[in-house]
């Protein structure tokens, strides 16, 4: 009998000895890929989130966990690229040109493991203004309250570059580098006159302040706004519909960047071939995570895109036409 129960426990710690090695393994095996993303109120973190759904559905087979992270957006994706701290960034196509060419005081060291996977959608800068704050033009800004997106996003970026078209700088008025949401409350409880917002039509943070107060949508138009077009190629001019936000009875007319989708050079190219794939193949469910998705597709896949492609991104692009071989 107790040699029974020897053998019994013996048994019993091989197998659980066995499981465990088997679980290291599995779990050694398993690969875990971040997507920066941006403000859980903007357009990025649904689209990162998307991506994470359908790759978690799609690779199973290949033991890879993607997770969409929330970050400070745009140039702090690209930095995070940088330093390796995520494996993909969705970003703005002209803060992406920036990294890489290495644009003087905003990135000192070129961010040359930044490299391009697909194009998006636009994005449009939309300057909301309070009806009440007597803002009617760009012009208008000057000693007003008005919050230029947090630090270290493209939207703050895009900002000082629209404002230098009207020779207005961040000293001209009570400049607030706030997150989205942030701007949002500021902008409903009075304590905002205006904020710049780098992201889709429709985006909740803006439909959120148009319910409770009543906003505009700054045109940015007429020979500075084309200016700034000559001189930002990467720029171009869009509409905001109207009926965009309750209330807003007239279209706007604002330029747009194009979010794009980047990678780390280092990362292998079999896993961002088969995350693009698993993307395009499941198109549906993207479009389904936010309305302004509806625009992507992979035939747009390289509109303004502003950096080299990943290699995984490349064959996957050659393989459905859209990069000729």
């Amino acid at each position: 009998m107790f040699k029974k129960s020897v053998i019994c426990v013996v048994s019993l710690a091989l197998a659980a000895v066995f499981t465990l090695n088997t679980g290291q393994a599995q779990a050694a095996e398993r690969q875990f890929v971040s997507i920066a993303a941006g403000w859980v109120t903007g357009a990025y973190f649904p689209m990162a989130g998307a991506i994470s759904r359908i790759a978690f559905n799609n690779l199973k087979d290949d033991n890879i966990k993607v997770t969409a992270e929330s970050s400070g957006a745009s140039v702090a994706n690209a930095n995070l690229i940088a330093s390796g701290n995520t494996d993909f960034a969705i970003l703005q196509n002209d803060v992406a040109s920036y990294a890489y060419n290495g644009k003087e005081g905003m990135f000192d060291t070129p961010v040359k493991n930044l490299l391009g996977c697909a194009s998006l959608y636009p994005e449009h800068i939309q300057i909301i203004v309070r009806k009440d704050s007597g803002i009617e033009s760009v012009a208008d800004l000057k000693g007003k309250r008005v919050a230029v997106g947090p630090i270290g996003s493209g939207t703050t970026v895009n900002a000082e570059q629209i404002l230098s078209a009207w020779d207005i700088s961040f000293d001209d008025f009570q400049a607030e580098q706030l997150q989205a949401r942030q701007a949002a409350d500021y902008i409903k409880d009075g304590r905002l006159d205006a904020a710049f917002f780098t992201v889709a039509v429709g985006a909740a943070a803006i439909k959120d302040i148009a319910t409770v107060v009543d906003i505009d949508v700054l045109d940015i138009v007429g020979p500075k706004a084309q200016q700034l077009l000559d001189e930002y190629p990467f720029y171009t001019q869009q509409p905001v519909p109207a009926g965009s936000y309750p209330g807003l009875e007239e279209d706007s007319t604002t330029i747009a960047v194009m979010a794009i989708m980047a990678a780390r050079k280092e990362l292998d190219s079999d896993l961002v071939y088969k995350i693009m794939k698993a993307m395009y193949t499941n198109l549906d469910r993207i479009k389904e995570a936010h309305a302004k998705f509806q625009d992507i597709s992979v035939e747009n896949a390289l509109d303004g895109m502003t950096l080299p492609l990943h290699p995984g991104a490349e064959k996957y692009l050659k393989e459905v036409a859209v990069v000729k071989e």
